[in-house]
């Protein structure tokens, strides 16, 4: 690793550990030439998760926007964050683990209607009549009828 100061080629280690969120290895390293100190990180290398939307364009998968759609459907119900969060960490561990760089806006609405199918029904039913985009009281009326 090159020195941040000097750009000597030969730094040392001083020191390894992981990082608090446990995602990157965290290097303290020390360069002969200079004598001076500096951190470095290493991080596994992720591919972008890219979303097909209903239109057929493509747009970069955003977390925050899932998270948002997500609180919207949730509340005033007895969902926490936490559960919000765990949510959406587990769609993007399964959409990584599947080895997909391309994943269906549809997809994505099934797999977070899964989820709060299991966590509160009232939540599931507010996203599902989102998601689904119910026309007419009769599409309510035969999921919720699914529900009991």
């Amino acid at each position: 690793m090159k020195c941040l100061f000097c750009q000597h080629t030969n730094t040392e280690v001083i020191e390894t550990r992981v990082s608090d969120n446990k995602t990157a290895i965290r290097r303290r390293r020390s360069c002969p030439n200079c004598k001076k100190r500096f951190t470095t990180y290493e991080r596994i290398e992720e591919l972008p998760i890219l979303v097909i939307k209903r239109d057929n364009r493509r747009e970069r998968f955003d977390r925050k926007k899932l998270l948002g759609g997500i609180f919207k459907a949730v509340g005033k119900t007895t969902v926490t964050a936490d559960q919000v969060e765990d949510i959406v960490n587990q769609i993007e561990q399964d959409i990584t683990q599947q080895g997909k760089t391309e994943v269906s806006s549809s997809e994505i609405g099934s797999m977070v209607a899964f989820q709060l199918k299991n966590i509160d029904k009232v939540a599931y039913i507010r996203f599902a009549s989102v998601f689904r985009r119910f026309v007419d009281v009769e599409e309510f009326e035969l999921e919720l009828r699914k529900l009991s």
